[in-house]
């Protein structure tokens, strides 16, 4: 069994869900028997992080045409050198547009959103989430390739250093699918579905203006914004922060929600989170109902009570 892992980067820099995709592999190797190769696309972070997270060997693709992410290119390359039983990529946005690809043109099994280590590797059998993240089953692959996407912040990202290998392929694919017209990445912020902790506000909290209490809330706690789509849709906070079905899908260890009702739109997005903690005036508020903590009261006095606390407690 031969298993290969899509160690994602972003201008060359591994993210955080590539060393939980490459942790993950390794949990299924050691199983296997076997190891872990893992594979990116221009990176310029050294190997080393890889090895530190249990991959033995890396195969680096340098491919001048795929600076710019096109999924359908993507799949090619990673197809071209991946030749194993198993993949394994991240749940992240860019990468569960490719592995779908993979599996179509290699004929493997698709699995995602998956959350342990296998329950058996044959038949190969997992436990993933289902119903937008309201619920779990446990699912068999009938195909001898298996691609799986593995949720973030699920399995986390787990030292197991090793020597390795790494080895550079210089491809061309072609990628005339894609015309990127121009790019913008936010800087200095967490990356909201990397986040292991957000702070959420919805309407409850007035106006743009009072943000900052919860922008404070956050950086005691190291935590990430976000909002819900009536926030962002008046413009009160940036779409890049909005959380929910039609927004971003985040599953952190501790989700935050102040003033926002909970919509099932929303808990569509979030419901995936390990600890949920609503803060609302409102005790009728339907977020509650999906609470593993609630605090009923008024924002403005709770958070910036609670935010004090927090900086009193870390001194």
């Amino acid at each position: 069994m031969m298993i290969f892992v899509y160690a994602e980067n972003i201008n060359g820099v591994y993210k955080k869900a590539a060393f939980e995709a490459v942790s993950y592999a390794k949990s299924i190797a050691d199983k296997a028997g076997d190891t872990v190769t893992a594979i990116s696309v221009n990176p310029t972070d050294s190997s080393d992080l890889l090895f530190k997270y249990g991959a033995s060997n890396v195969i680096n693709i340098k491919d001048g045409g795929l600076k710019q992410f096109s999924a359908k290119a993507y799949a090619k390359a990673i197809s071209e050198v991946a030749h194993g039983n198993i993949v394994v990529f991240p749940h992240t946005t860019d990468a569960s547009s490719v592995a779908p690809m993979l599996a179509i043109s290699t004929g493997a099994s698709l699995i995602t959103n998956v959350l342990e280590t296998p329950e058996s590797l044959s038949p190969f059998q997992v436990k993933r989430r289902a119903f937008s993240g309201k619920g779990f089953m446990h699912a068999k692959a009938d195909a001898s390739n298996v691609i799986l996407t593995v949720s973030q912040n699920a399995f986390g990202a787990k030292e197991n250093p090793v020597s390795g290998t790494e080895e550079v392929k210089n491809l061309s694919v072609v990628n005339d699918d894609t015309k990127v017209i121009s790019h913008e990445q936010s800087s200095g912020k967490l990356d909201l579905k990397e986040a292991e902790i957000v702070v959420s506000a919805g309407r409850g909290m007035k106006g743009p203006e009072n943000w900052g209490m919860i922008e404070d809330l956050a950086n005691v706690l190291g935590a990430a914004t976000a909002c819900s789509k009536p926030v962002s849709d008046i413009g009160w906070r940036p779409h890049s922060e909005h959380v929910g079905q039609t927004g971003k899908a985040i599953s952190p260890n501790l989700y935050v929600a102040v003033g926002i009702s909970g919509a099932i739109q929303h808990l569509a997005g979030v419901n995936s989170s390990k600890t949920i903690v609503v803060i609302n005036s409102d005790p009728e508020a339907p977020f509650f109902k999906s609470a593993d903590y609630g605090v009923v009261g008024d924002a403005f006095q709770i958070i910036p009570a609670l935010t004090e606390k927090i900086k009193a407690l870390k001194g």
